[in-house]
């Protein structure tokens, strides 16, 4: 199952974390709670059960759910949730810790490092942007970044994810047409910090980056393409966003 923003669990989600951001806490409380109860699937249970534990105050509550969320992960046995069980490992190792159990909480961290692991996604992979390229050309690293215009990355960046492709062909610079490729990594690749872990448990939108070339394979027209009023709230969003980008 895709990570989608369409997603009815992941948008209760993230309305809860708009709330959180307000001081709102209880009403976002009860939006995860909403969030798990309406789940039809592990997946979605999984991102709830997440949301739920990062908001609890008390500890015991805490490590319950983040347990939850670690069962989950482990059922689901695929790339996106085996990229959030360190992480996962280590919250749980907080808890422990905050309760003076230090046996326990030795044990999850050297799990969070035994979990620790290079990306195995199989694809296939996509790369958004505006540039009109052909099967065959290759894209690299150390062009200025689409979100901090005097920042030159020392990666590029792909996804497994049809949507966050679209996402980033329709925000990147220039007045070309929107592009989406089938991509071939010709090198090792990582998750990609910048959204690994943040708001979501692992990678969940399965974005990668590397900083060897993308070898272009093909090409997707046949897309769901967002419409001009997302567009200019995601501009909106990155404009605001005052995060540094992990280059």
């Amino acid at each position: 199952m895709e990570f989608s923003q369409n997603n009815h669990i992941v948008k209760l989600c993230l309305q809860g974390m708009a709330m959180e951001e307000q001081q709102r806490t209880e009403e976002a409380g009860n939006l995860f709670l909403q969030a798990w109860n309406k789940s039809t699937n592990d997946f979605e249970r999984f991102l709830a059960a997440h949301c739920i534990a990062r908001s609890q105050q008390n500890i015991d509550h805490k490590l319950h759910w983040f347990e939850q969320g670690l069962k989950l992960a482990t059922a689901l046995d695929n790339e996106m949730s085996r990229s959030a069980i360190p992480f996962i490992h280590l919250n749980i190792a907080e808890c422990y810790e905050q309760s003076a159990d230090l046996h326990h909480a030795s044990k999850h961290h050297a799990l969070a490092k035994s979990c620790t692991r290079q990306p195995s996604d199989a694809g296939p992979f996509y790369h958004g942007t505006k540039a009109s390229l052909q099967p065959g050309d290759f894209l690299t690293p150390g062009y200025n970044s689409n979100y901090q215009s005097e920042l030159v990355m020392n990666h590029i960046y792909f996804t497994a994810g049809i949507n966050g492709a679209a996402l980033a062909a329709a925000l990147a610079k220039g007045d070309g047409i929107e592009r989406v490729y089938i991509v071939e990594p010709t090198g090792t690749f990582e998750d990609d910090p910048n959204v690994t872990n943040k708001k979501f448990p692992g990678n969940p939108t399965k974005s990668y980056r590397t900083e060897s070339s993308l070898k272009i394979t093909g090409e997707i027209s046949d897309y769901p393409k967002l419409s001009q009023e997302e567009i200019d709230k995601w501009r909106e969003k990155i404009a605001s966003n005052n995060g540094k980008i992990i280059n």
